[in-house]
């Protein structure tokens, strides 16, 4: 399977989403991630040599993709309407992380508007959520429901458990001594049960 993670704004947890999904897909088979970000963020998080699974640039991609059953794709922020046709149709599906905020809710219905009339299986998955009493979540959910898009019933919470994981160099369910870190784990692990129960 072919999963790639893609927005047009930037701080919006793709590279996160994409390490975690990996994470997660390596518990099914053997799983590579592409890291196509310019900011190279998910080479970085590898550096330590921790992480349960493969992370190469999409030079070295095409030669390591032979052994692998699952990739997950990490792309540039802001891809332009010929490369975003191009990911979105050579992959099994399209996640699109987004918070939930207005800046770039916007972006990632520009990002949908763009994948009108390509045969692309894409879904929305929100991140950054922020704690109650903040109700911005639940009211970006409703509004993207209210409009018929695909989208993850697992949100990802907004928690400072993901920065220490990309400190450390591991993926957030091995932070040691970090009580947030099987929330977190779980809204990635229910989010990739979503897609490879």
């Amino acid at each position: 399977m072919i999963i790639t993670i893609a927005s047009f704004k930037g701080g919006v947890g793709k590279s996160t989403t994409a390490l975690h999904l990996a994470a997660y897909f390596q518990l099914k088979a053997p799983t590579l991630l592409v890291d196509g970000d310019l900011n190279r963020s998910a080479l970085q998080w590898a550096a330590a040599g921790l992480l349960p699974f493969k992370v190469v640039d999409e030079k070295a991609a095409v030669k390591a993709a032979r052994q692998y059953e699952h990739i997950i794709v990490d792309t540039p922020a802001r891809p332009d309407p010929s490369d975003l046709k191009t990911l979105a149709e050579g992959c099994d599906l399209l996640v699109l992380p987004t918070s939930p905020d207005a800046l770039a809710m916007g972006a990632m219905l520009q990002m949908v508007e763009s994948l009108q009339g390509l045969t692309a299986d894409y879904k929305i998955l929100l991140t950054l959520i922020p704690p109650h009493p903040s109700r911005v979540g639940e009211e970006a959910r409703a509004s993207l429901e209210r409009a018929g898009l695909p989208l993850f019933k697992t949100g990802i919470r907004r928690l400072a458990v993901f920065q220490r994981a990309a400190l450390e160099g591991v993926p957030v369910n091995q932070v040691k001594g970090e009580s947030m870190r099987n929330i977190a784990w779980d809204c990635y692990r229910a989010v990739g049960k979503e897609i490879l129960p």
